[in-house]
């Protein structure tokens, strides 16, 4: 979540590179950080779906008024629930909803749980288990 923040403030030209220096600052070595990548790398590569689907869905609020840390957490949330199936919506939502506890605004949390439950409810799989399809 935090390079996604800093990834939605200033686009690197080298995304690469950029994630290299990133890990360089972390306290475990970049192979540790192996899930954050896949979700950092599909994050990224999806965005302008996950952002579609956001403005769908919050269609009552300004895009661009969305603060960075909820968008990301919303991006992150929001890529989980469409693309990783062997991740439980439920266990998604809720980790998105202790991050915006931890890291925005006190509204936020509400904000950030009505798009996801609203996301949820459209899914086509069950909200408390994982597929392995």
């Amino acid at each position: 979540m935090q390079y996604l923040y800093s990834w939605s403030l200033n686009e690197p030209s080298d995304l690469n590179d950029d994630l290299r220096v990133f890990y360089e600052g972390q306290e475990e070595e970049r192979d540790y950080y192996a899930f954050a990548d896949e979700l950092i790398f599909g994050v990224i590569e999806n965005v302008e779906s996950i952002d579609g689907k956001i403005q769908e869905i919050a269609s009552n609020w300004d895009f661009g008024r969305i603060a960075k840390i909820d968008l990301s957490i919303l991006r992150m949330a929001i890529y989980e629930l469409l693309f990783r199936k062997d991740i439980p919506p439920v266990v998604t939502i809720n980790e998105a909803i202790d991050l915006s506890k931890q890291y925005s605004a006190e509204e936020s949390r509400r904000f950030v749980n009505g798009v996801l439950d609203r996301l949820r409810g459209q899914l086509n799989r069950p909200s408390r288990q994982a597929s392995w399809e």
